[in-house]
């Protein structure tokens, strides 16, 4: 999207929040952001606001500074204090108007994170490895928890709801401890504990992240209907022939049939019309609208994301990379704050292990182009300039489902970007993963330069994950080396640690490669070095090959994303699988009948 547009979208956008909404209450209200043991943003200007009656006068107090406003003519009052550093020490903010008075005790300053995405971030700490270790460990009285309960719909709201009914977490601010963390994101409360732990300064985590969401449910839908990108106009007007087409009466029809097929004797049937795909979680900007609009304008550090499993499908090499950028930017601009911090966690790993018996098959999932574009996204705001933008990988992080429960390390991981980029410890903390700076082919072989020099999981094992293709777009595993510079005095070979080569005695003529293409992909590829061995090689590839190019088959455009297409395209890989281990079993059968004839020689 042009630039100018995508600015001019953002401002309409920031002003619908404050536009549109709730109605104004007549009685004095405070922004239910504002209560007793929350964070305050530090180094930024304290903004205050709620509601009242137009024309009372409004008085907020903090830390010895003080102000004064008017209930306008909406309803609304806005109350800014000076920028204030950290503060440990537990502070009041009052609010009052008239004959009413707030009193808000235990009142940190520090830093505040929005932890954004869905089930894999929403994943509460009771329930992962080491989970109960981290919960019996979790006394940090500088360390703010606040979950912002679901009312989804495709309203912009101007605040949230403090009590949901059937929701296990309420929305109020609590101070970190074993009795507070057990539901909270566990991905959000590791990462918030280590920056508490280091930069030693009040940390408050507000949790917005909502299972089986898609992203383009928490970017605004006025940004989305900006962008010419065709699969982004398909998804929305997919969405709208849905809501055109939604009958209440014959829906609650089908829904008490189906009922009564499964529960014949069941005595509570469905009675009420379900309110249809207008409210729908997934239904485009109704998470942005429900979650990010009632914090707009709060004075926060930053947010970190994970998310990527509902977008895991036909369409996500096309939407994902646009909608993505334009969601971070459209985040930032809710915050007032065009260079907020933003951490990227990679789309974690789902099904069964790739290996070299299955691995061009495992390259058919749509999950691996929602990985490939979080990655993109990263490298093209880092590419631009843009040094408030992180990544880390969690592919490696394995389990065979969808909810690995992998989240303390992948917590760390984002730590580690936000410490090293916002809390000075950029020489001796590393997050960034090792990158290709530039791509040869030479003499049969790919090379990969790269910005660092890299190794392997375990020390002397193979690298593996990569593949390579000729113009075929055939893929084969292939063998990745260190480039041999020469040799030493001993005659022992000496290597360019910073270059793979990359080659497969089945592509004579390689033009492309991937690494790590596969949802529980193989890749044991790191950074070099004990200081930085946990960073992966990211997901990546040099073809921009659509998923249904394969070798020996034509696919109509409108049959592409069929389940018919895809279990065809799957029996294409699968063959490619099969004809490769026959050849290897063949080449294996030529080299021991050759040692068995020697040593037959040998022993004659």
């Amino acid at each position: 999207m042009n630039q100018t547009i995508q600015l001019l979208l953002l401002f309409l956008i920031s002003s619908s929040v404050v536009q549109a909404g709730e109605p104004k209450a007549s009685r004095f209200q405070l922004h239910n952001l504002f209560q007793p043991k929350m964070v305050l943003q530090r180094d930024k200007p304290v903004v205050v606001w709620g509601w009242g009656e137009t024309g009372a006068r409004v008085t907020v107090a903090l830390a010895g500074e003080s102000a004064e406003t008017t209930v306008g003519g909406d309803g609304s009052w806005k109350v800014t204090l000076p920028a204030m550093p950290a503060n440990a020490t537990a502070q009041i903010l009052t609010v009052s108007s008239g004959e009413h008075s707030e009193r808000l005790d235990e009142v940190l300053i520090g830093d505040v994170w929005v932890i954004g995405g869905q089930s894999n971030m929403q994943h509460p700490l009771s329930n992962v490895e080491g989970g109960q270790l981290e919960i019996a460990s979790a006394n940090f009285p500088g360390v703010r928890l606040l979950t912002v309960p679901p009312v989804i719909d495709d309203r912009v709201k101007e605040n949230f709801a403090r009590r949901v009914e059937g929701e296990k977490e309420d929305g109020d601010w609590k101070v970190c401890s074993p009795r507070t963390v057990p539901p909270f994101s566990a991905i959000g409360y590791v990462f918030g504990r280590r920056l508490h732990m280091a930069a030693q300064v009040p940390i408050g985590l507000i949790d917005v992240s909502r299972w089986g969401t898609t992203v383009e449910a928490w970017t605004p839908r006025e940004m989305l209907e900006g962008m010419q990108n065709q699969a982004v106009r398909d998804q929305l007007k997919e969405w709208d022939e849905k809501i055109a087409n939604f009958d209440p009466e014959k829906d609650l029809e089908a829904r008490i049939a189906r009922y009564k097929l499964h529960r014949p004797d069941g005595t509570n049937p469905p009675t009420e019309p379900d309110p249809g795909p207008q409210v729908n979680q997934n239904h485009p900007g109704n998470c942005y609208n429900s979650f990010i609009s009632p914090l707009a304008g709060f004075p926060v550090k930053g947010a970190i994301y994970h998310q990527g499993f509902n977008n895991a499908r036909a369409d996500a090499a096309e939407l994902y990379p646009e909608v993505f950028s334009g969601m971070i930017t459209a985040w930032r601009a809710a915050f007032r704050d065009p260079g907020m911090p933003f951490g990227i966690i990679s789309l974690c790993t789902d099904g069964s292990p790739q290996t070299l018996e299955n691995y061009c098959e495992s390259m058919m999932n749509f999950g691996i182009q929602v990985r490939e574009a979080q990655y993109k996204t990263f490298l093209e705001f880092h590419e631009a300039g843009d040094a408030n933008v992180g990544f880390a990988s969690s592919f490696d992080l394995r389990h065979a489902w969808y909810h690995p429960q992998k989240k303390i390390p992948a917590g760390e991981r984002i730590a580690r970007w936000a410490l090293a980029t916002q809390y000075g410890f950029e020489g001796s903390i590393h997050w960034k993963p090792p990158m290709v700076t530039r791509m040869e082919v030479v003499d049969g072989t790919i090379r990969l330069h790269l910005d660092k020099e890299v190794t392997t999981e375990e020390r002397g094992e193979a690298i593996v994950g990569f593949a390579v293709s000729g113009a075929d777009k055939k893929f084969q595993p292939a063998m990745a080396e260190h480039l041999v510079t020469g040799e030493d005095g001993k005659g022992k070979p000496q290597h360019d640690r910073r270059v793979l080569v990359l080659s497969s005695p089945y592509v004579a003529e390689p033009v492309h490669y991937r690494y790590a293409w596969g949802r529980n992909p193989m890749g044991n590829l790191r950074a070099s070095g004990n200081p930085q061995r946990h960073i992966p090689f990211a997901t990546q590839r040099s073809d921009d090959w659509a998923y249904w190019e394969v070798p020996h088959l034509e696919l109509a455009a409108d049959q592409r994303s069929s389940r018919q297409a895809l279990e065809e395209i799957r029996g294409v890989l699968r063959f490619i699988d099969l004809e490769r281990r026959i050849k290897d079993a063949e080449r294996l059968l030529e080299t021991e009948s050759a040692r068995y004839e020697q040593l037959k020689k040998d022993h004659e």
